[in-house]
């Protein structure tokens, strides 16, 4: 199993650049949409880098992982509109 992590820690004396070939997934700003259509039904767990909606639908940064019906069927909605928002310039 591979798994990417987000942080890099670099030991030495200079270090004179860092580039970033990738903007990490904003987990929380996802979460936030969610909470406007399910209100006081949404968790974060940044950790495990999963949303989980209704204690019964779980989502990460690349869809929704477990759940279905007309539930889960609007986080995916959602969870569309966001990553469309985030690749338009």
């Amino acid at each position: 199993m591979t798994r990417i992590l987000n942080k890099l820690f670099v030991n030495g004396n200079s270090v004179l650049q860092i580039f970033s070939t990738e903007k990490p997934f904003n987990l929380p700003a996802l979460a936030d949409r969610l909470e406007r259509v399910f209100p006081r039904m949404v968790r974060v767990n940044e950790g495990a880098g999963i949303i989980v909606v209704m204690d019964r639908i779980r989502v990460s940064e690349k869809g929704i992982v477990e759940g279905t019906g007309p539930a889960a069927e609007r986080v995916q909605k959602v969870y569309d509109e966001f990553i469309k928002a985030q690749t338009q310039p």
